[in-house]
C-alpha cells in the first residue's frame, strides 16, 4: 500500500472483509451449545499445546523464563536510585563524609539529619547521620550535591519492614570495614565523570 492510499479518506473505495456474526443465543439450549462449541474448539488445544511446550523446555531442557527470586535477581542499571550507601576511604576505611551538611540542606523531603562537632584536632566530625527512608523520595539530590562522593545510591532495593525504626539505621548504609577493599568507585547517579582527573588541577595541601 502506497502513501497515497493511506491518505485516501474515501471509506467507500476501501476493501473490507465482512465477518460472519452468528445470531445471539435466545434459549438455554442455544447458550449451552455455544459454550460447548467455544470450550472444545481448536483454540483451546492450541493454547494448551503452547503451555505444555514451555513446560517441557523448562523441565527437560532447563530453559526457564522466570527468575527464582530472591535467590536470583535481575541486574539493574548503575544509575538506579535505590537504598543509599555511605562510602569510605580505601586507605583508612573511615567515612568520606566531611560533615558539610549539603545533603541535609538540599533534601526536599527533609529526611536527612546530621549532627557534627569539633574534635581534638579542630576538625569537624560527624557524630550522628540518619536517613529516614520512610520519608525519602529517592530523588538523588543528596548524591548529586555531595562534594566528596560520600553518599551514593546503591543497588539494594528491598526496603520493606514492619518497624519504622528500620528506616533510620545508619549502620545499614555504611560500608563495612572488612569490605573496604572490595568497594568499587560508584559510577551511577551522582558519580564523578570518568575524565575528572584530567579536569582537576592538583594543588599542594596546606596541612
Amino acid at each position: 500500500m502506497s502513501f497515497n492510499d493511506l491518505k485516501n479518506r474515501n471509506v467507500g473505495s476501501q476493501e473490507y472483509m465482512m465477518v460472519d456474526i452468528e445470531d445471539y443465543p435466545k434459549t438455554n439450549w442455544e447458550n449451552f451449545k455455544q459454550v460447548t462449541k467455544r470450550t472444545f474448539g481448536g483454540e483451546l488445544f492450541v493454547g494448551l499445546g503452547i503451555v505444555f511446550g514451555i513446560m517441557k523446555d523448562a523441565l527437560f531442557k532447563d530453559d526457564m523464563h522466570t527468575v527464582q527470586y530472591p535467590m536470583e535477581k535481575l541486574p539493574i542499571s548503575p544509575r538506579y536510585r535505590a537504598i543509599h550507601k555511605l562510602l569510605g576511604l580505601l586507605e583508612s576505611g573511615t567515612n568520606r563524609c566531611i560533615g558539610c551538611g549539603l545533603c541535609e540542606k538540599i533534601c526536599i523531603s527533609n529526611c536527612i539529619k546530621m549532627d557534627t562537632k569539633i574534635d581534638k584536632k579542630s576538625r569537624k566530625e560527624v557524630v550522628e547521620y540518619t536517613i529516614n527512608l520512610g520519608r525519602c523520595i529517592f530523588c538523588g539530590y543528596c548524591a548529586e550535591v555531595c562534594p566528596e562522593l560520600a553518599i551514593v545510591h546503591g543497588d539494594r532495593y528491598e526496603n520493606a519492614s514492619e518497624q519504622r525504626a528500620h528506616f533510620v539505621l545508619k549502620d545499614d548504609l555504611l560500608t563495612p570495614f572488612d569490605q573496604i577493599a572490595k568497594q568499587f568507585e560508584y559510577d551511577g547517579f551522582g558519580a564523578i565523570s570518568p575524565d575528572a582527573d584530567n579536569k582537576i588541577k592538583k594543588t599542594p595541601l596546606a596541612y
